[in-house]
This record gives structure tokens, sequence and C-alpha cells, in this order.
């Protein structure tokens, strides 16, 4: 299986895995958050961690491959996104090796994020992923994770094809309409929605308050959406 033009790829298969249940239709984005690569790898090729991913990117570029596209990996946990739950059936998991909020979480190295990017094109480019899919595990997750967190260059990456992004910012009457709209899980406690939306699409503000900034924004994410 081709992985795109990524800087290289070391084959470290993990025994965490298993048969898929439905096509993949989501590309959920994380940080490791563990004190280092070689630690997130040995946890993710422990068969007693029961956790996987499809890969893992190094900072400093190089990518892992732990789990063929083909099959299940152990990422996302529970999750919702866009009405369906447990998303593992259904997307491709990446890892992007940061030590995270735990152990001291610090912006993502260029040559790290190009070889996400690359990894994310290949995977785009086999899979009919739409841009509103391309999501962290914060935005599948947020009453249980922060990943990848309010550093990661989401808007980048979306100015080089990969994901959904925009500036713009409209009137709201609706703020956790329009956050339902999008794909969030507006079940779960507002302010944990809000923050995993704020670290997406307003990573300068990281409040949990549901303001007229972050309405604004969201009205606009969904205007974008509805086209």
């Amino acid at each position: 299986m081709r992985h795109g033009l990524v800087k290289a790829l070391i084959i470290l298969p993990s025994p965490n895995f298993e048969e898929r249940g439905a096509a993949v239709w989501c590309l959920v984005l994380h940080y490791t958050g563990m004190r280092s690569g070689a630690a997130a790898l040995a946890r993710l090729c422990d068969p007693a961690a029961k956790v996987s991913s499809h890969y893992v990117v190094e900072e400093d570029g190089t990518v892992f491959s732990l789990v063929d596209e083909g099959f299940r990996a152990w990422h996302a946990g529970v999750s919702y996104w866009r009405g369906i739950s447990g998303l593992n059936d259904c997307s491709v998991g990446i890892e992007i090796v940061n030590p995270g909020h735990e152990f001291g979480y610090r912006g993502f190295p260029d040559v790290q994020m190009r070889s996400v990017l690359q990894l994310c094109l290949g995977i785009l480019g086999r899979h009919e992923v739409p841009a509103r899919n391309v999501v962290g595990h914060s935005d599948v997750a947020p009453d249980r994770k922060q990943d990848p967190g309010e550093l990661f260059p989401w808007k980048w990456l979306a100015e080089n094809g990969v994901g959904l992004w925009t500036d713009d910012m409209m009137a709201s009457r609706d703020l956790m309409g329009d956050l339902a709209a999008i794909g969030y899980d507006t079940r779960l406690p507002a302010g944990k929605v809000i923050t995993a939306f704020q670290r997406h699409f307003v990573p300068e503000w990281v409040t949990g308050d549901a303001d007229d900034l972050t309405a604004e924004r969201a009205a606009a994410v969904r205007k974008l959406l509805d086209g």
C-alpha cells in the first residue's frame, strides 16, 4: 500500500487490530501525549495496552506504519462525529508525537508536519473522506480528550488540502445548534464541546465559554459546510 511521499516509512506491526465493520469515512488526528515517541510506540504495540493507531509520526518526520488501513485500529475509543458513534470502525488514526498537555505541550516541528501532510494526502487519496471529517481526537471525544490541541496547525493543513478551515465570522443565534450541525456530540457538557471546537477553529481563544467570537466562528464553519 502506498503511503505518500513521507520522509521515511518504517513498518512496525502492532498486534492490536481487528476486522473493519465499515468503510473509511473519517481521519482522526491525535498527539501521543507521552514522554517520548519510543514510549508511545511501545504502548501502541503492547497487546496488554489494547490501543493502537494506523500510523505514528515522529518529531523528525519519520512515519511508523503499525496497522494496515484495511483493518480497524484502536485509537478513537468512545467517540462520535456527525451521528456516528464508535469511530474506530470507519476511521484511520494518526498519532503525532508530542508530549501533550500533561508532559510539556509544545508546537509541532515543520518537518513533522510536512510528513503528516503527505501522509494525510495519501490517505485522502485512497478513501472517501470529506474535508469536514478530518478531525482531532478532542473533536470526537470532547469530554475525554484534548489532542492534538490548540497548537496544532489546522489552518495550515487546510490550506494544503487536508481538512476544513475558515477565518470568516457570521452572526449566530444558536451556537450549540451550529456545533451539532458541524458534527459535535452536543449531548455532552456544553463547555467541553465548546472547548473542543475552540481548540480546532479558534485556537487563540480556548475558554470553554459561549462567547460571541466562538459563536460567530461556528456559524461561519456551518455556513461553509452548507455551501
